[in-house]
């Protein structure tokens, strides 16, 4: 069944589809991987899914798992933005939470650990510290005031982007610690919607899955 837009306007958010790495856990930041046919399939019920939206504007990352869901969901004219890149992972890109939480001894928590810890490790990764999380912040915080220049005309947006870059870009919103973005699980091709209830900035919708 497709989503309503509201009255008021809306940053809605589209994570990508399935890729072979989302499907078994590993890390996937800057690593440019395909959709599986699966994840094919999701962005295409994604965009079924938001028919009834007519955005004002479009906003995707550059990687190809993420500008391909857009594609496929209808929005092939979407703005690469470079701050919707997926977290760089570093040394942490391609390694699944267990096998570093096996390096580390204990569970790897990444919202609390972060990923500049561990040394550059030449089979994972292109050798890159990666990002801290108040880098990944910063970043989602741009991508929430480029967005509220339309939402404050009345448009609404659609934010085409990651798992953990959305996760984070939701703190973004709400104002709150980004460490919280671990509180928000959302899956591959789920839709959030975010708005404004009493002068404030809300939650309306969270990691809803594309109408079958």
């Amino acid at each position: 069944m497709p989503l309503s837009p509201t009255k008021d306007p809306q940053l809605v958010l589209l994570r990508h589809g399935e890729t072979e790495w989302s499907r078994s856990g590993q890390h996937t930041g800057r690593t440019d991987i395909p959709l599986t046919p699966a994840g094919v399939e999701q962005a295409r019920r994604a965009g079924a899914t938001l028919a009834e939206y007519r955005f004002e504007r479009v906003l995707s990352s550059p990687l190809q798992r993420a500008w391909r869901t857009a594609e496929l969901a209808g929005y092939a004219d979407a703005e690469p933005d470079e701050d919707l890149a997926e977290w760089d992972y570093g040394p942490v890109d391609g390694r699944t939470a267990k096998d570093v939480g096996e390096q580390l001894g204990r569970e790897f928590l990444i919202f609390e650990d972060g990923v500049r810890f561990l040394p550059p490790d030449p089979e994972h990764g292109d050798g890159r510290p990666g990002e801290t999380l108040e880098q990944v912040a910063a970043r989602a915080a741009r991508v929430v005031q480029r967005a509220e220049e339309t939402l404050r005309g009345g448009g609404d947006v659609l934010v085409v982007s990651h798992g953990h870059l959305l996760r984070v870009l939701v703190t973004a919103w709400l104002g709150i610690d980004p460490r919280l973005g671990s509180r928000f699980e959302l899956g591959t091709a789920a839709i959030s919607m975010l708005g404004y209830g009493h002068h404030l900035r809300t939650v309306e919708g969270w990691n809803l899955p594309p109408s079958p």
